[in-house]
């Protein structure tokens, strides 16, 4: 067995390794952290968090095999990036598969009370926003929140089917929301 199997200056005495495990994991733990981390980073398009998360499950599951690692230590290297590449590629599957997480709002931003100006800017970004969407977007909007119709009378008002009303009120108000912050960040 080659003796930099942990990498460049690292030794393994095949022997020692399983009686040793603890030692054996916090080894593979300095040596390839980082490299992991960049590595996932760049799988995940950037997302730190995220990358960290998956670092974490890959080192747990190299804990889980460390017998297996300990016994052919020039294949831990391998092992760990072929393990991150697949948990990465769970972890983005199971996000596609799932709806998108929707950010809580700031605190510190949320009003405390009756606030007249909160009110006005309010009213005023909400108006902004609005000019922004399709104008099917828009007329579903105004008739379900403004004029308080039911999905029935917005269909009726609108002359189109009721699950359109439904389908076009739910993506009028993501994009919204999106409107919303785009013009918040201006």
């Amino acid at each position: 067995m080659p003796n930099d199997a942990l990498g460049p200056g690292r030794t393994a005495d095949a022997e020692a390794a399983p009686a040793d495990t603890e030692t054996l994991m916090r080894r593979i733990h300095e040596e390839y952290r980082t490299p992991l981390l960049r590595f996932l980073t760049r799988l995940v398009l950037g997302q730190q968090e995220l990358a960290e998360d998956l670092v974490q499950e890959t080192f747990l599951r190299a804990w889980r095999n460390l017998p297996t690692l300990a016994a052919e230590p020039q294949r831990i290297a391998p092992w760990l990036y072929t393990v991150a590449r697949h948990v990465a590629i769970d972890a983005m599957r199971s996000r596609q598969a799932r709806p998108p997480e929707v950010g809580m709002p700031d605190p510190n931003r949320l009003t405390t009370g009756e606030d007249v100006m909160d009110r006005v800017v309010s009213t005023h970004t909400v108006r902004l926003a609005l000019g922004k969407l399709s104008p099917e977007h828009r007329a579903v909007l105004v008739e379900m929140y403004y004029k308080g119709a039911s999905v029935a009378e917005a269909a009726q008002r609108l002359g189109i089917p009721e699950g359109t009303v439904k389908s076009r009120t739910y993506y009028a108000v993501r994009a919204l929301h999106a409107a919303i912050g785009s013009t918040e960040s201006s």
